[in-house]
């Protein structure tokens, strides 16, 4: 592992970002996007657009997308996505791994995914024994990059902000949320799709959960 800096201490707490993180969801979230760009006549993506793209969540995106529109757009995605995006995510390499290196800590997902969707995903792959929390795109009051959702993923686990929990997350939009929370940010990954590491500025760098899972049983 390299990084910024070492830690001070052990982590207490880890909180992971979903998408690119520890699931490769992206044929059904790029289907879904299609759906919307095709009934508004707007050029479809590719799944690479799609990793390259996405960042925050959709109430924040698709305004911007599809302007007074946005919400029947946000209806078609949603339809589509509510059909078969559980036939599409599986485990990023040596995202399982990760996650039973990781027993020894409570953990918890903090994801721009929609909450009922992220949740959905997480028991379908029968992860829901390694999380103590699970918040996604609007169960907080704001999304990220804000920090509530971190935050109230704390709260529901009985811990408090501090550069003791680590976020670990796959861009620089995570690390911003990661910082603006008070927690520590570790990249998981190069964050080629999204401008590299020194724009992503983690505090901590693994180049893979593969990476991630062996620094963690050396900790444990």
């Amino acid at each position: 592992m390299s990084g910024r800096r070492q830690p001070e201490q052990k982590p207490t707490v880890l909180l992971f970002d979903w998408d690119n993180t520890l699931v490769d969801g992206w044929t059904g979230i790029t289907a879904a996007l299609n759906a919307a760009l095709g009934a508004f006549h707007k050029p479809l993506w590719t799944i690479e657009d799609t990793k390259n793209r996405v960042r925050v969540s959709l109430k924040e995106s698709f305004p911007v997308m599809f302007g007074d529109a946005w919400e029947h757009a946000r209806d078609i995605f949603y339809d589509r996505f509510r059909g078969d995006h559980l036939d599409h995510v599986t485990p990023m390499p040596g995202a399982a791994e990760a996650l039973l290196a990781g027993t020894a800590w409570p953990r918890g997902v903090v994801s721009n995914k929609a909450g009922k969707f992220l949740r959905a995903e997480v028991v379908h792959l029968g992860w829901s024994s390694h999380f103590g929390a699970v918040i996604g795109a609007g169960d907080a009051h704001a999304d990220k990059p804000d920090p509530a959702p971190i935050l109230m993923a704390l709260e529901q686990l009985g811990f408090s902000a501090g550069p003791s929990v680590w976020y670990l997350g796959d861009t620089a939009l995570d690390m911003k949320a990661a910082r603006a929370a008070g927690v520590t940010a570790v990249l998981v990954g190069d964050a080629s799709h999204d401008g590299g590491v020194e724009l992503a500025a983690p505090d901590l760098h693994v180049h893979s959960a593969h990476e991630l899972a062996a620094w963690l049983k050396s900790l444990a």
